[in-house]
C-alpha cells in the first residue's frame, strides 16, 4: 500500500531585521545607570535604537536627537590618556556615555550622528574617504526622509497657544511651527528670544508655492521641505533658535487647555504672570517682512443711521479669532482659572524661597 503522500514543509515567515544607516555593538550609560551596557545598537533617522543582540526585530531601548547639542570624546576615569573608545552624546536635558571597541567605531559613530542632525558630512573627524562616501549616502537618504516628514516641532495649535506654549516651556526650545492661520495650505513659525533683556514673540508666515515653501523674511527664502524651513530659522541665528521638543506627554500639557464649545477647538488659559525666564540670550534675531503701511488719508463711508452695537461678553463689538493678532480678553469663566493658576503660581514660588 504505497504510503499517503505528505505535504511539503512550509517555512515560518522570517522577520525582517531592521534597516539602519549605521549599527553595531555599543556600551551605553545614561545618567541613572552605574555601570555600562551592551547593546546592539543602530542608528536610523534622528533615533538610536539598541538591541539586546544583532538577532533581535524589536528594539528595547530608543534615544530620540531631536535635543542634540554636541558630542564629546571622553578619557575613561582614572586614565591619563583618551584610548578612543569613549565619547558622551549631550542632549538638551541629559548626557549620555558611550563605549565602543576602536577609535574607527567611536569615529563612525560620531560621524553618522553629526550627518543626521546637521544635515553635513563631517570633516574634522578620522575618517576614511569610503566612510565619507558612506555618509554622503545617508544625507541624501535623510534629507529624502525628512522632505516627506512633517517635523516634530510642528504642533496643531493656534498663535496664541504657540506663543503660550513657548512662554511656559522655554526649556524645551523657542521654535515652534503651527498650521497657518489663515487657512492656507501653508504654515506658520513662532519663535520666542531675548532681545535687550525682554522675550520678543514674532510669528512668521510660510507659504506653500508648488512643491516649495517661501519663508516670508525681508528677503523671502525658499525651502523644499518643513524640516529645511526648520533648518533655516536655527542656522541663520547660530542655533539661538532651537525647536520646540516637549519632555513630557502632550496630553499631560492639555490640563493647560479649555475646549471652546462654539468652534470646537481648544483655547488655551496660562497664568497672568510671565513664564519662567529662559537663561539664555539670544545674539541674532530674524526680522519679518514689513507690511505696507496704509494710506494716510482714506475716503469717508457715506453718513447714514447708525447701526445699534451688539455688545458680547462686557464690551466686545464681536469675537476675536484665536489666531487673531489682537490681545484676547477672557471671560468671566477664563479669568478665574488665571486667577486660580496665579495663585498656585505664587503658593509654589514661596515654597521654592
Amino acid at each position: 500500500m504505497a504510503s499517503a503522500l505528505r505535504p511539503p514543509r512550509v517555512p515560518k515567515p522570517k522577520g525582517v531585521l531592521p534597516s539602519h544607516y549605521y549599527e553595531s555593538f555599543l556600551e551605553k550609560k545614561g545618567p541613572c545607570d552605574r555601570d555600562y551596557k551592551k547593546f546592539w545598537a543602530g542608528l536610523q533617522g534622528l533615533t538610536i535604537y539598541f538591541y539586546n543582540s544583532n538577532r533581535d526585530f524589536q528594539h528595547v531601548e530608543k534615544l530620540n536627537l531631536g535635543a542634540f547639542e554636541k558630542l564629546t570624546d571622553e578619557i575613561p576615569w582614572g586614565s591619563s590618556r583618551d584610548p578612543g573608545t569613549h565619547f558622551s552624546l549631550i542632549l538638551r536635558d541629559q548626557e549620555i556615555k558611550f563605549k565602543v571597541e576602536t577609535l574607527e567605531c567611536r569615529e563612525m559613530w560620531k560621524g553618522f550622528i553629526l550627518t543626521v542632525v546637521e544635515l553635513r558630512v563631517p570633516t574634522d573627524l578620522t575618517l576614511l574617504p569610503g566612510h565619507l562616501y558612506m555618509m554622503s549616502e545617508v544625507l541624501a537618504k535623510e534629507e529624502a526622509r525628512r522632505a516627506l516628514e512633517t517635523p516634530s516641532c510642528f504642533l496643531k495649535v493656534s498663535r496664541l497657544e504657540a506663543q503660550l506654549l513657548l512662554e511656559r516651556y522655554p526649556e524645551c526650545g523657542n521654535l515652534l511651527l503651527r498650521p497657518s492661520g489663515d487657512g492656507a495650505d501653508g504654515v506658520s513659525v513662532t519663535t520666542r528670544q531675548m532681545h535687550n533683556g525682554t522675550h520678543v514673540v514674532r510669528h512668521y508666515k510660510v507659504k506653500r508655492e508648488g512643491p516649495k515653501y517661501v519663508i516670508d523674511v525681508e528677503q523671502p527664502f525658499s525651502c523644499t521641505s518643513l524640516d529645511a524651513v526648520v533648518n533655516y530659522f536655527v542656522s541663520h541665528t547660530k542655533k539661538a533658535l532651537v525647536p520646540f521638543l516637549l519632555d513630557e506627554d502632550y496630553e499631560k500639557v492639555l490640563g493647560y487647555v479649555e475646549a471652546d464649545k462654539e468652534n470646537g477647538e481648544n483655547v488655551w488659559v496660562a497664568p497672568s504672570a510671565p513664564g519662567p525666564v529662559a537663561s539664555s540670550s539670544w545674539p541674532v534675531i530674524l526680522k519679518p517682512k514689513k507690511l505696507p503701511k496704509p494710506p494716510a488719508k482714506l475716503p469717508k463711508p457715506p453718513v447714514g443711521p447708525k447701526p445699534e452695537p451688539k455688545v458680547f461678553n462686557g464690551g466686545l463689538g464681536r469675537k476675536l479669532p484665536v489666531s487673531s493678532a489682537q490681545p484676547l480678553f477672557p471671560t468671566a469663566g477664563l479669568a478665574d482659572m488665571t486667577a486660580e493658576l496665579q495663585k498656585k503660581l505664587e503658593k509654589r514660588r514661596a515654597l521654592e524661597h
